[in-house]
């Protein structure tokens, strides 16, 4: 059973028009309850064969991720890398460093 101990924050982004008529894009963030796990070496090395580099790697409920490409935890923003569900209705997400990027 998963310990949701941590708390992570589900970026999206929308675009809207501003007051001027341009077109922005505006962050939506979620928070949502989290289990931290440590990323496989098996995934980190396939992941680091393809040029990423796999940091940390959460499982949340199904029902909390709707594709975002962005969290933040911990005030650092990670970009998802691979997110996939698992067999008990869970989704492990694996996640990079933005500042790590080349």
């Amino acid at each position: 059973m998963p310990r949701w101990s941590e708390t992570i924050d589900l970026v999206s982004v929308t675009r809207e028009q501003n007051e001027i008529g341009d077109t922005i894009d505006v962050e939506i963030k979620r928070r949502v309850y989290a289990s931290r796990k440590s990323v496989r070496q098996s995934e980190f090395y396939q992941a680091m064969s393809n040029g990423l580099r796999p940091e940390l790697m959460f499982l949340i409920s199904v029902f909390d991720y709707n594709n975002e490409k962005t969290i933040i935890y911990n005030d650092e923003r990670y970009s998802v890398i691979r997110a996939y569900v698992t067999e008990s209705d869970h989704m492990e997400i694996v996640c990079e460093g933005m500042t790590n990027r080349g």
